[in-house]
């Protein structure tokens, strides 16, 4: 079988479980769903009808995230960014 390097969707179905009562529920709802090693994107409309996302990363698309907005390590791992 090939390495699986995303996951892609255009809906998704939640289940939570109320604090309260325990009772289970599932809803599917309409958006795209967007998942690599960097972390998970969900893409949709808002009340309004206008684009609206939320990503949320992993711990290797914070550290990615990070150096590629200067917040990394001064270093360079594969040794062609250095003078």
């Amino acid at each position: 079988m090939d390495k699986i390097t995303e996951i892609r969707a255009s809906e998704v179905t939640i289940e939570v479980t109320d604090e309260r009562t325990g009772q289970v529920f599932r809803r599917t709802l309409p958006m795209d769903y967007l998942e690599t090693a960097s972390g998970v994107r969900l893409s949709g409309e808002d009340a309004s009808g206008k684009p609206s996302e939320i990503v949320f990363f992993s711990r290797a698309g914070m550290s990615r995230l990070r150096d590629m907005t200067g917040g990394g390590a001064d270093s360079d791992p594969c040794g062609g960014h250095s003078f």
